[in-house]
């Protein structure tokens, strides 16, 4: 049990860490384009959604978003700490909001759906927030509808491409051992040993 802890551990580090370097790169910018282009601001902030889907996506355990979020959080923070609270801040929100609905089922259920809808309403959620405290009346009704498209995209996207990277690193069955069981969906088992995510 045990090493199975550390071994799970490690790998929320490793996808942490490696997807807190491209947090690092978006940090530089995002006061840059808060204050020229606001309205592509959520672009930048679905690069948060990835670590939290990935780690879910392959591993199927709570909480496990939370804390790859806050690995990847921390590592843009070492390289970056001028902006510490923004990606610590940011990670650990939408970390936890991509918990939630899973934790409301218990972790049992890992429909496909299920990653999209919660990728959706989190950036509902966040864009509405970052609207509010930017001021409405800064946009004209399109960019307000641009601006939210984009707010709701970007995790969408953020969300299928986790879920591609969790697929891949899945077929080399590294993750073998420290997933958790599927209640409600469906997985298959290829040749090689690893299992492949067929939720619907």
């Amino acid at each position: 049990m045990r090493s199975t802890s550390t071994r799970l551990l490690l790998t929320c580090a490793a996808i942490g860490v490696g997807a807190g370097i491209p947090f690092t790169v978006t940090g530089y910018l995002h006061g840059v384009v808060a204050a020229t282009l606001p309205i592509i601001y959520g672009a930048m902030i679905g690069l948060y959604f990835l670590p939290g889907v990935i780690a879910q996506s392959l591993l199927r355990r709570g909480g496990v978003a939370l804390l790859t979020s806050l690995m990847a959080g921390l590592t843009a923070a070492a390289f970056n700490p001028i902006n510490i609270w923004r990606h610590i801040g940011t990670a650990l929100l939408i970390g936890a909001l991509q918990e939630l609905p899973f934790a409301l089922a218990r972790y049992r259920y890992w429909r496909t759906w299920v990653f999209y809808l919660a990728a959706a309403i989190a950036g509902v959620v966040m864009g509405a927030v970052v609207l509010i405290a930017l001021g409405i009346s800064h946009f004209a009704p399109l960019a307000e509808t641009i601006y939210i498209a984009i707010w709701v995209g970007a995790p969408i996207l953020m969300t299928w491409l986790g879920r591609v990277i969790a697929s891949g690193i899945d077929r080399t069955g590294a993750a073998g051992g420290l997933q958790g069981p599927v209640v409600g969906s469906r997985t298959t088992r290829p040749r090689g040993g690893g299992l492949t995510m067929a939720a619907a």
